[in-house]
């Protein structure tokens, strides 16, 4: 009787651990399908200081953004500097406010080289800057007039679809990103695989979260999240610890991308940009908190709850002052659902933070079964 009982805590003890090793091979591939990516972008001049960031960061990077409107025009530079992040075992994103046919003739054989020279390395171009949020702040607009909100919605997809820019990624099956602070639905419609939501501004880094995850979900796109301005005057970004917050809320709601800006040199003598030593050590902090928790085994957060608003209403949702005020598309004042879709989103965003996903009404895109509470705009929210 003794002996059966040995062998059944045995039997036992081995079926655990049977399912303990099962359960961590399953955890471990969960994770491994988890792809993220985190670095800087460098929006210097030369070479030679895009060298010097790669090597400053490449221990606790993955990803770097090639942001420079210097390196872009300069061949030579440019694919130097490639090679300098592919053999840092760095993958890398490169930035064209256009992809020239006549005044750089050299980036289409550029690109066509580009996916060979650096395979896996090279994952897409950085097509163009804020067009989302140039729209609605009247700057730049690629919609100037239109007699209705859908009119305004097919002109600024149809503008960014049928742009030479677009068609030369697209014919050579090169992915499109960008980076944006509104309008994140119609550029993914537009084309884009994958939009950086920008966080910064003093703007709500949930709510952004939610209006750019949430058409990235519905739309099966990816998305990511760029660190920027906090301020308009030096120092420019926000404080090491408020940074290192806002990498962490990206990478806990799941943002594939979680990039953190840089520009030229600030103050004079620093050889990184505006980037400090306490920017980098809470990169670092990132890079160790996301080893330490990988997504596969602690889970993230995601969307569970929507808020669905009107068809085309392209409202960046950021300010409520008269003067300051979101426009419609840029091009028309708040309308009267303004006020009650700001009230319910900021409800939703108190009662559910990083769950909520705030999306469109589209009849290409269906929400049913994709998430457990659904609001419209005009909900009476309990």
């Amino acid at each position: 009787m003794k002996r059966k009982g040995l062998l059944l805590i045995a039997t036992i003890a081995i079926a655990s651990l049977a399912l303990i090793y099962a359960q961590s091979l399953t955890w471990q591939a969960s994770a491994d399908k988890d792809e993220f990516y985190f670095g800087v972008s460098f929006g210097q001049q030369t070479a030679q200081e895009a060298k010097i960031e790669i090597d400053k960061v490449k221990d606790y990077t993955n990803f770097y953004l090639i942001n420079s409107y210097d390196l872009v025009t300069n061949e030579t530079a440019l694919t130097e500097v490639c090679d300098y992040a592919a053999q840092a075992n760095l993958k890398f994103v490169v930035y064209f406010d256009f992809i020239s046919r006549i005044a750089y003739p050299w980036h289409q054989e550029w690109l066509d080289m580009a996916k060979e020279r650096w395979d896996d390395k090279f994952l897409g171009v950085h097509l163009r800057d804020e067009i989302g949020g140039k729209q609605i702040d009247n700057a730049n607009m690629t919609v100037i007039e239109a007699v209705d909100y859908s009119d305004a919605a097919n002109q600024f997809i149809n503008y960014i679809a049928s742009s030479n820019s677009t068609i030369d990624a697209k014919s050579r099956g090169i992915p499109m990103f960008t980076s944006d602070y509104a309008l994140y639905w119609w550029t993914y419609l537009a084309g884009y695989e994958t939009v950086f939501v920008e966080l910064g501004w003093n703007i709500s880094s949930a709510q952004q979260i939610a209006l750019c995850r949430g058409a990235a979900n519905m739309q099966g796109k990816d998305w990511g999240a760029i660190i920027v301005w906090k301020y308009y005057n030096p120092p420019y970004l926000a404080s090491a610890e408020e940074i290192y917050e806002d990498m962490v809320l990206a990478y806990r709601a799941g943002a594939k991308y979680v990039v953190v800006f840089n520009h030229p040199k600030y103050p004079d003598d620093n050889p990184y940009g505006i980037l400090s030593d306490e920017h980098f050590e809470a990169m670092q902090r990132l890079w160790n908190y996301v080893k330490a928790n990988p997504r596969g085994i602690s889970g993230k957060v995601n969307g569970e709850v929507a808020l669905v608003l009107p068809k085309d209403y392209g409202w960046g949702m950021r300010r409520t002052e008269h003067i300051l005020q979101d426009r419609i598309w840029g091009l028309w004042d708040e309308d009267e659902k303004a006020p009650t879709i700001l009230a319910n989103m900021n409800e939703l965003l108190s009662k559910h933070g990083l769950k909520l996903d705030i999306i469109f009404e589209d009849e290409r895109f269906g929400y049913e079964g994709k998430y457990s509470q659904v609001y419209f705009w005009n909900s009476t929210i309990p």
